[in-house]
């Protein structure tokens, strides 16, 4: 059946654009129809070529934009196949949460895979932001967190000694141990930009490198004002939906 939808008689024109093109929304709608379900493999760039009447470069022109933008992923001796549809998640900028509470309020389980923590000489950024000296010391946990079986944000964060005396005492939240001590913030001010994934950070979150992500810097305040956290995060651009409310101010 997804010989006979991929025939060029049904689909193709000369005057709609380059042949790879046509051929990737025509993939696209297999997959969208359901013609190529989730993790079902492509067909060989061979037999794509023969059933299209279209070049080996144009047909793995085709199936190279479709792994740029995570439609596709290509296992070694394997082949073509068609990525897990992402749940996507809807962050509210409106509240001070971790990503713990977060995905708890969506029933989502979180797990981590801790790629550092401990007790750090802090960085020249770390030491402006948390209104340190160059002879103090940070406690630093960096994290890639996982929901619903799936990784979703690379999250490092760095904090005063006497804020967090102890990194490995963080197991899950690192909000819920600062509220045992005494310690959690109440407002925070987050940067967010627009980023494309190095090989590092995009082999670590599963998808292909170059993919859209989002990069946020958070700092959050104590009640007193000092700052007690310093966070620097990236999150699959692919999983994340961050939404703010406005109101119109009063004139």
């Amino acid at each position: 059946m997804l010989n006979d939808f991929l025939m060029p008689d049904q689909w193709f024109s000369q005057n709609a654009g380059p042949r790879y093109v046509q051929l990737r929304h025509r993939l696209e709608e297999a997959i969208k129809t359901g013609l190529l379900p989730a993790s079902s493999s492509l067909p060989p760039e061979r037999e794509i070529a023969e059933l299209t009447g279209f070049s080996r470069v144009t047909v793995r022109k085709a199936i190279q934009e479709m792994v740029k933008d995570g439609t596709i992923e290509q296992r070694q001796g394997s082949g073509s196949f068609v990525r897990e549809a992402t749940q996507r998640v809807e962050q509210s900028l409106s509240h001070l949460t971790s990503f713990t509470e977060d995905m708890a309020n969506r029933g989502m389980q979180t797990t981590s895979r801790w790629l550092e923590r401990g007790v750090f000489m802090p960085t020249t950024e770390e030491i402006v932001t948390l209104s340190l000296t160059p002879d103090d010391q940070v406690a630093r946990i960096y994290r890639l967190r996982e929901a619903g079986g799936q990784p979703m944000a690379l999250e490092r964060a760095a904090l005063p000694l006497d804020i967090l005396p102890n990194p490995l005492e963080v197991v899950t939240s690192l909000y819920e141990v600062l509220a045992k001590h005494g310690h959690r913030p109440v407002r925070a001010v987050q940067k967010i930009a627009a980023v494309n994934l190095e090989p590092a950070d995009a082999h670590l979150l599963s998808v292909p490198e170059g993919t859209a992500g989002l990069r946020i810097q958070r700092i959050s305040y104590l009640e007193t004002g000092r700052v007690a956290e310093f966070t620097q995060s990236i999150y699959r651009g692919d999983a994340y939906d961050f939404v703010a409310e406005l109101r119109l101010s009063d004139r």
